[in-house]
């Protein structure tokens, strides 16, 4: 039986393992190549998804969403929103139905893609409610992985330029760990309560 506590604090975080993707990163920055990333991962059940937005430091002043990442458990498309907008190829999966897409905290994801472009969003699963659902209180994407695997994901670069006309080493890596983590999360937390081989444990406030 496995023990999956219900929250965790960001002292327990703090001094564990970082965490970061390692599979393949692929950058969508051309409307050609979307096409091509979209029937890659309609030919998956599953993918995870996140996006990443521009913050501002300026007081009134917003961006558009700059990022859409999509990933499967091996593959992550980072696809730069501000050079292609939403071509129809993108709004086409993010309006299939058959395909399961995991992400946290979707409702604000959406809302910043509808900004863009109109979409009926069809097929989500906000892990958020999923997890609520299971026992689990913590909320955050950092502090399920944590609770999950016992691993850190780091957000040192949340707070970068998303619109950079180069995006690091560093940002491609975190933006792609955010959507990959969604998905491992769902087929793990999907595995175990497939085989009935888990219980959710309370811990004292958090």
């Amino acid at each position: 039986m496995i023990d999956i506590k219900n929250n965790i604090t960001k002292a327990d975080i703090a001094p564990l393992p970082t965490v970061l993707f390692g599979g393949r990163i692929i950058v969508v920055h051309s409307t050609a190549d979307v096409e091509k990333a979209v029937n890659y991962l309609k030919s998956f059940p599953i993918v995870g998804i996140d996006t990443e937005t521009r913050p501002s430091f300026a007081k009134g002043k917003t961006y558009n969403v700059s990022l859409l990442q999509i990933s499967t458990e091996d593959t992550c498309f980072l696809f730069r929103l501000n050079y292609i907008g939403m071509p129809e190829a993108l709004i086409s999966l993010l309006q299939d139905e058959r395909q399961l897409k995991v992400g946290l905290s979707l409702k604000d994801d959406i809302q910043s893609l509808q900004r863009k472009h109109k979409f009926t969003p069809r097929g989500f699963l906000d892990l958020q409610t999923y997890v609520k659902e299971m026992g689990i209180e913590a909320q955050s994407l950092q502090k399920l992985y944590a609770l999950l695997f016992g691993q850190k994901i780091s957000k040192s670069q949340r707070l970068t330029n998303w619109e950079a006309d180069v995006l690091t080493d560093r940002q491609k890596g975190y933006a792609a760990t955010d959507a990959w983590a969604c998905v491992r999360m769902y087929n793990y937390l999907e595995e175990r309560k497939r085989k009935q081989d888990y219980r959710v444990v309370e811990v004292a406030d958090n």
